[in-house]
């Protein structure tokens, strides 16, 4: 047997046990050490797991000679910062979505990671969904002819953490926190050959006045150079859990894919404790999702990640999808402010790196 990939876990909150589930599974990797900003925090998820050791600083993870691969699982104001430090030490580098808050901040992480020489791994888990990827091997197959346009809805009732609402910090509201996975799915099943031209976006704060500064329900529309579109609906203000859908149109048929569906359901009148990401409910009719974390994608990206590292090979989702969303993501926000078509300038010098 090779020898583990061993991992280091920035990160101690609700996205980092979601990528413990994920690892769960994956053959030939190991989550050796924890990094979290509290002590007591990081010796808890530590306890849980079973991490052999704790970090409270981001220099004494990334610095690790036990650790192959730094998987970023922190608050979008701090990815820069993390993966800086991870880059100086020659670490691979996985983060989660949105890779960061602006485009410039993305493209200074692509920067980052490409003069340091290491793999780099955007994980996005909407494109790493079976559901997901199923939808995509039955497009390539010529199944449903050319792609025309692509639809998509990601909404809950609203973030799990505070720094989620401060938009300053955070960089955005619902389109950002959800757009994102949406905006990455239509690159996905159009074919990320296909450059996104210009985009039109709404967003609005329409329940959550006293939470946010940023919007809680936005819409985007996307369109390609080539004219097809991409409409996307982000919502924190949906109440009785998760939705995830896409509806992909083509010549000759169309997909749909409902990730937050299940052929679980009961009506209960006792807990059952935790059911599903953002229920808002834990008795009356409820829809356990068994294995949420391959059904939301974290299994397979993190299988797809350590087999690139293993394979010495860039990922097929890196920085540089994020840096493309996070730039896409720039376009919206400024569309919202004009009311226009706001142009995606993407710079090639990024793209080439």
């Amino acid at each position: 047997m090779a020898e583990p990939v061993r991992i280091g876990l920035v990160g101690s909150g609700f996205v980092a046990d979601f990528y413990m589930a994920g690892l769960r599974d994956v053959p030939g990797a190991a989550v050796v050490a924890n990094y979290s900003r509290s002590q007591e925090r990081g010796e808890d998820f530590a306890r849980r797991y079973g991490v052999e050791r704790t970090y409270d600083t981001l220099e004494g993870i990334s610095a690790d000679p036990a650790v192959d691969m730094v998987v970023i699982g922190l608050p979008n104001h701090l990815h820069v910062e993390a993966v800086r430090i991870a880059a100086a030490n020659r670490k691979a580098i996985v983060c989660t979505k949105p890779l960061a808050r602006t485009g410039a901040e993305a493209a200074e992480i692509v920067q980052l990671v490409t003069e340091a020489g290491v793999m780099h791994g955007y994980a996005e888990t909407e494109v790493f969904s079976p559901d997901v990827m199923r939808a995509r091997a039955m497009i390539e197959s010529g199944a449903i002819g050319r792609v025309l346009t692509v639809r998509a809805r990601e909404a809950h009732s609203g973030p799990h953490a505070p720094h989620f609402w401060n938009a300053e910090v955070a960089g955005g509201g619902a389109l950002l926190d959800m757009g994102c996975h949406t905006i990455e799915a239509a690159r996905y099943f159009f074919g990320k050959e296909h450059r996104i031209r210009d985009v039109f976006a709404w967003g609005a704060t329409l329940v959550h006045t006293d939470k946010t500064t940023g919007e809680d329900n936005a819409t985007l529309l996307l369109r390609l150079e080539d004219g097809r579109t991409s409409l996307t609906e982000a919502s924190w203000t949906a109440k009785g859990g998760m939705e995830l859908r896409n509806e992909v149109y083509g010549t000759q048929g169309r997909i749909v894919t409902d990730t937050s569906s299940t052929r679980v359901r009961a009506f209960i009148e006792q807990s059952a404790g935790y059911l599903m990401e953002k229920a808002d409910a834990d008795t009356g009719w409820v829809f356990p999702i068994p294995d949420e974390a391959r059904v939301y994608g974290y299994h397979e990206e993190m299988r797809h990640f350590v087999e690139c590292y293993r394979a010495g090979r860039q990922p097929r989702e890196d920085f540089k999808d994020g840096y493309v969303v996070n730039t896409v993501l720039d376009a919206a926000y400024r569309s919202m402010k004009s009311g226009h078509w706001e142009p995606v300038v993407l710079d090639d010098d990024v793209l080439n790196a």
